[in-house]
């Protein structure tokens, strides 16, 4: 064993400052997330919420010593979170996956089998590419790792029900689940364990439930609580709610509010809409400011999403308003299909308003670096 004392390689003195206790409100990390204005907000997360979410992940989905989570999220991405800890909260393992490797799925596939990891994260714009590639290996192969593999998060975006299917035909016995979260709730406020049968007629998959110690609302502009079926501003209150933005301080009150139905406590306003179910699920429906205006009509972008991805055969689709010489019209991206063909089946079932312009097939799908389209 080496030891090296680091005052008499550097000729300075030791002070206290570096071994300070943590307690629960001292800082545990800030995360930057991409701001409407361009410039980036650090969110700064306590130890008491990391430690809730924690705590509310082993008890939701136990882990045992017998379990092996997979290291592959940059540190940017508050996902690594669960991965660089969770493991700690019961006696399991953790696999760092090798640098690069999280972009291969062939890699990935031999890993997990040979490695034995139980417990994965995925952005869903990565799913279908893992998939792809579990497709082309042998029929052992996928087995094995089926045996092995225990639980899939995928979230940092919409999951496609589509996706979903297939991922139940290749990985029936593994579980799927859809996790939702802004950064400022830190990591996941909701998830949802996916079911084949259950899922098989959604036009789009639940964000689920509230993580334990987590509670969501949703309230129309008045602040009121919106019923069943009603769509409204989603907000997250409970223990998982941040410090607020670094250096931020008119940001953080304007985003981190009192809680109306929790004197003291605070919740987040996220932007985003949704609703809750009839069967007391949570359905998110896009984003607040997401709404483009196109020959004179208002248009949800996410709606058109979501009727092409009903559509057999489709992967995965993207809409987006591109404005030329003053003229604004959707653009459509699209993976699985043929555009021609698309486009065909897509006049059956929107009116002619909401159709996009282009459609653009797509083999490759942009990225940033946490793996969102």
């Amino acid at each position: 064993t080496l030891e090296v004392s680091l005052s008499a390689l550097t000729g300075e003195t030791e002070t206290g400052a570096v071994s300070e206790e943590a307690d629960a409100d001292s800082l545990a990390y800030i995360i930057y997330t991409s701001g409407s204005t361009g410039t980036p907000k650090g969110v700064a997360v306590e130890h008491r919420q990391a430690a809730a979410f924690l705590s509310g992940m082993q008890g939701q989905f136990p882990l045992t010593e017998e379990d092996i989570i997979v290291l592959k999220s940059s540190f940017s991405f508050d996902a690594s979170i669960w991965q660089l800890f969770w493991w700690t909260m019961s006696g399991a393992s953790v696999y760092l996956l090798p640098a690069g490797w999280e972009k291969d799925p062939v890699r990935m596939i031999e890993a997990f089998a040979s490695e034995k990891v139980t417990t994965a994260h995925f952005i869903p714009a990565m799913v279908n590419s893992f998939l792809d590639a579990l497709e082309t290996e042998p029929a052992e192969t996928r087995t094995r790792l089926g045996r092995t593999l225990t639980r899939v998060f995928a979230g940092g975006e919409a999951l496609s029900p589509l996706t979903a299917a297939r991922f139940a035909d290749l990985l029936p016995e593994t579980m799927l689940i859809h996790g939702y979260g802004p950064t400022e709730a830190t990591v996941d406020a909701a998830f949802y364990v996916c079911d084949r049968k259950r899922d098989s007629g959604r036009t789009r998959l639940p964000i689920g439930k509230p993580v334990p110690g987590a509670r969501l609302y949703v309230l129309d502009s008045g602040g009121t609580i919106q019923p069943a079926g009603v769509a409204g501003e989603l907000y997250i209150a409970g223990t998982g709610v941040a410090r607020g933005y670094l250096n931020r301080p008119e940001l953080t009150e304007e985003r981190f509010l009192d809680d109306p139905f929790y004197p003291g406590e605070r919740m987040y306003q996220t932007g985003d809409i949704a609703r809750w179910t009839e069967d007391g699920l949570v359905e998110w429906l896009g984003r607040s400011d997401g709404q483009v205006k196109v020959r004179g009509y208002r248009i949800e972008p996410g709606e058109i999403e979501a009727a092409i991805r009903r559509i057999d055969g489709i992967r995965e689709a993207a809409v987006t308003a591109r404005t030329e010489h003053g003229e604004t019209a959707l653009y459509a991206y699209i993976e699985g299909r043929e555009s021609d063909d698309v486009r065909a089946e897509l006049a059956t079932r929107l009116p002619a308003y909401m159709m996009p312009a282009q459609f653009i097939k797509m083999t490759e799908w942009p990225v940033t670096p946490s793996g969102k389209l």
